[in-house]
């Protein structure tokens, strides 16, 4: 002992140990004493053991080595158009995978002087340089000890090994090191990690960052531009070229004197080098989005949760999905969009220039920067209200951005096939890259006057027909709190009686308003619902007659696809199969047996008065402008204020659907010609079905199917139901859930329809205007409730409610809530009672529509 720890250390143990505090220690149990030498020794001898233990412990919770390889091999899901054409990609990331032998020397000696001149000595761990960085660590100046191959096992397994600071998370990355250093070559592990090493700007590996950075490939990289990407490393944002040029140079000259410290690089042509200022030719390198982008990213959505069933990466396995859209269609509605938005997008630009437009005076504008960010940071800073305002007013950069992000239009278009619902077209936005939000299955926005249709249908369901009359003339709805709504339409009324056809045709609000308080907005709704608006909420207030609750586009199209289709509803489709990269078939998906969502007689009545819009209504363009002499049917649409445009044209091969506006609501046209319907969203599907039904890929021939009924039954119930209304008054009859029975009205042999426009008139089309608001709204019946995710379609993501993204679309659906809440809020209440209210055509008595309910009910049986 005398010898080990010298004589004074001696003599202090021995009088600690005889003193009395010594001796009571040495009196406890060991666990409560100090340790004798003996357990000392056995104690610094168990402390390597139970590390090891440890560690032998962590071996099966860090990743399983099988082929780093396999990051070079793996092959993204490719997405097939039907005909057969490569329209989209699922990459992990964009990156470009390069031998090392593609990649410029000067990249691995840069890369080894920096990060691990003992690369090639080591087994993946330099103990050296660990314990020397533990040493500086504990001194205060934190320096990291990662060999490249312990880099390389965090940057390929980030969740098995993470990226805490504690020790933990560094055995893991050690033994993932040894695990790679014992199954590859020192090459192997350079090129993975140099082909998997990020860079920044969506840039992974070093040959995307050899484009993005200098515009050329890795194989060409000089000693400074190496040194420059090397240097990044360290810090990718600290030392960003682009945005930090000093830092970076400064980096890229350390990396050279680490070069020069190594025998890579001579002493003269560092200093030379080191002189050179920065020189970039900086390109972002955008992963190429496809031709049909919002379609693949909502495919992605589906595609994942399928893999994930299904045990399958769709990153990585190479996945083939055979998809319903056609390359030439949706190539047709790329241009015909993008067509659409330059002559809307001038209109804009030249209304919001003139008087009273993007100024600082306007109340609109200076709500719009006090949303703003800046503003918001101001304010944060103490500044007050008015001080923060003129501030973000006054900085003319942010004000043009700001004005060319609410003003610039945006679209939606897609089409289907109604015989399978199959998605042939889809374009979510008029640029991706600038906006991303998708106008097709996420934006909720109100449908004007193509909600319509459903009104007519929910009429003919109760015993109208087409060419049934209503009086053209203004129209009162009683409100809660003694209020009235005065629905109004585009031109006077006339006075005169006009055939439900023509009031559809010419899209007459007063009419369709009225209709909708005989028939009941929870009927409107049922129907609705049936024909495959299932994925929004309705509420049954009267101002949804003209379209005020928000819809998707893709409901909208998928539901006039079922009128298109007898009446049969099929939910959207996207996939017709899977397969694997050999070709081999993983998965079919045909379309599910169609719901016949209503009857197919009354469904073919609405197609023929849908005809009318187009033939002689508002969307007669599609015969004039556009020479579709084709069998189609259609709506325009046209919302408050002209914030949203809207149409639908139907073909029995195709249905192809347009929305044209802001993703701010409060943001127009400023025009009222160019704001409706049948001048924004029309032209879209008009230069789309033209080329479309000249091309062999339809028959342009092809006719709506006429029901197969009797029709010497249909001539005799017509007949009876005629000779009844004769024959009885104006009696109240009562539907068993409250509302009163449709009363079309009589048919005079003289009747005179709204007269029909020139050929080179314009119909201008009726704008809604919603009811005031001043009560808060009851909980909707169960019928208007949210419905459920029902769509669970091959390549649907359904119940899809994502919001748009800040500064896109935030502000409108704000917009869309309040005004939809204020027409709900004091209008709800006192819809029973106005639905309810006597019709001014002639009704039928309760006896006789019981009768003719009859005949209707026996119909189908006697006509066989």
């Amino acid at each position: 002992m005398k010898e080990k720890w010298g004589p004074r250390a001696a003599a202090l143990w021995s009088r600690l140990r005889a003193s009395g505090p010594g001796r009571r220690i040495a009196a406890l149990p060991w666990w409560h004493r100090w340790p004798t030498r003996r357990e000392w020794l056995r104690l610094a001898a168990a402390l390597p053991l139970l590390f090891a233990l440890y560690v032998l412990c962590l071996i099966p919770f860090t990743p399983s080595i099988s082929d780093i390889r396999k990051a070079k091999q793996e092959q993204p899901a490719q997405i097939m158009s039907a005909d057969g054409k490569l329209i989209g990609e699922f990459k992990r990331s964009n990156r470009q995978w390069v031998p090392l032998d593609q990649i410029a020397p000067s990249v691995v000696q840069a890369l080894v002087a920096t990060e691990d001149h003992r690369f090639y000595e080591h087994h993946g761990m330099d103990f050296k340089r660990t314990m020397g960085s533990l040493v500086l660590t504990l001194q205060g100046k934190p320096q990291g000890g990662s060999t490249i191959t312990q880099q390389l096992a965090r940057n390929l397994y980030p969740t098995e090994i993470g990226r805490a600071r504690n020790l933990n998370r560094k055995l893991k990355e050690a033994i993932t090191a040894f695990k790679i250093e014992a199954l590859y070559t020192k090459d192997e592990i350079l090129e993975t990690y140099l082909n998997t090493v990020p860079f920044l700007y969506n840039a992974y590996g070093i040959e995307m960052a050899s484009r993005t950075y200098f515009d050329k490939p890795a194989a060409r990289l000089t000693v400074l531009e190496s040194a420059t990407l090397v240097g990044m490393l360290k810090g990718n944002a600290y030392y960003n070229p682009v945005l930090n040029p000093d830092r970076a140079l400064s980096r890229r000259n350390t990396v050279m004197a680490q070069m020069v410290k190594r025998g890579e690089l001579q002493q003269a042509e560092f200093e030379r080098l080191s002189k050179r200022p920065m020189r970039l030719n900086f390109e972002r390198q955008e992963e190429p989005a496809g031709m049909a982008p919002h379609f693949a990213q909502q495919l992605r959505k589906w595609l994942i949760a399928w893999a994930d069933a299904h045990d399958y990466n769709i990153y990585a396995d190479g996945l083939v999905v055979r998809t319903t859209i056609d390359s030439r269609l949706q190539a047709w509605a790329n241009q015909a969009v993008e067509r659409q938005m330059r002559t809307l997008q001038g209109v804009a630009n030249s209304g919001w220039s003139q008087a009273g437009g993007w100024n600082a005076a306007n109340p609109l504008v200076q709500q719009l920067v006090r949303e703003s960010e800046p503003y918001r940071r101001l304010r944060a800073k103490g500044d007050s209200e008015d001080g923060a305002l003129k501030a973000v007013l006054a900085d003319k950069a942010f004000m043009k951005s700001l004005r060319e992000d609410k003003t610039r239009v945006q679209a939606g278009f897609v089409a289907m096939d109604p015989r399978t619902s199959a998605v042939l077209a889809w374009v979510g936005s008029r640029d991706y890259a600038q906006d991303a939000f998708d106008h097709v299955a996420q934006a909720r926005r109100q449908p004007g006057s193509t909600f319509k249709p459903f009104v007519y249908g929910a009429v003919l369901q109760q015993g109208a027909h087409p060419e049934d009359t209503r009086k053209d003339e203004e129209v009162e709805i009683k409100l809660p709190g003694g209020e009235v709504w005065r629905p109004t339409d585009a031109v006077a009324p006339t006075g005169e009686p006009i055939t439900l056809t023509d009031a559809l045709a010419y899209s007459k609000n007063t009419v369709t308003a009225e209709l909708m308080q005989d028939v009941g907005a929870n009927r409107v709704i049922r129907l609705a619902r049936a024909l495959g608006v299932r994925q929004s909420s309705l509420e049954a207030v009267p101002a949804l007659a003209l379209g005020a609750s928000p819809v998707t586009l893709l409901e909208m199209v998928n539901a006039y696809g079922s009128l298109a289709n007898a009446g049969r509803y099929i939910p959207p489709q996207l996939v017709t199969r899977i397969e694997n990269s050999d070709g081999e078939v993983l998965a079919e998906f045909a379309p599910p047996k169609p719901e016949q969502a209503w009857d197919e007689e009354h469904n073919y009545q609405l197609v023929d008065m849908m005809r009318a819009v187009v033939n002689k209504g508002t969307g007669r363009a599609i015969r004039q402008r556009y020479g579709i002499r084709a069998d189609v049917a259609g709506k325009t649409g046209t919302t408050q204020g002209n914030a949203d445009g809207w149409f639908i044209l139907m073909h029995p091969q195709i249905v192809a659907g347009a929305w044209a506006g802001f993703n701010d609501a409060r943001i127009t046209l400023r025009s009222d010609q160019w704001g409706q319907g049948a001048r924004s969203a029309l032209p879209m599907v008009g230069d789309f079905m033209a080329r479309a039904l000249r091309s062999p890929l339809l028959n342009a021939k092809a006719h709506f199917a006429s029901p197969e009924t009797s029709h010497w039954w249909s001539d005799f119930v017509d007949r009876l139901r005629d000779r009844m209304q004769q024959w009885t008054g104006s009696g109240s009859d009562e539907e068993p859930d409250g509302h009163a029975s449709p009363a079309p009205g009589k048919r005079p042999p003289a009747s005179a329809p709204a007269p029909e426009p020139e050929p080179d008139s314009g119909i201008e089309e009726s704008t809604p205007a919603l009811p005031p608001s001043r009560a808060p709204a009851p909980p909707p019946p169960a019928d208007n409730a949210q419905p459920p995710d029902l769509d669970t379609s091959p390549g649907l993501a359904p119940g899809d409610n994502t919001p748009p993204p800040p500064g896109r679309g935030a502000g409108s659906a704000r917009l869309e809530r309040h005004r939809h809440a204020a027409a709900a809020a004091a209008a709800r209440a006192g819809a029973e009672s106005a639905m309810s209210r006597p019709c001014t055509a002639p009704q039928k008595s309760s006896g006789v529509k019981s009768f003719v309910q009859i005949t209707q009910d026996l119909k189908p049986y006697m006509g066989q």
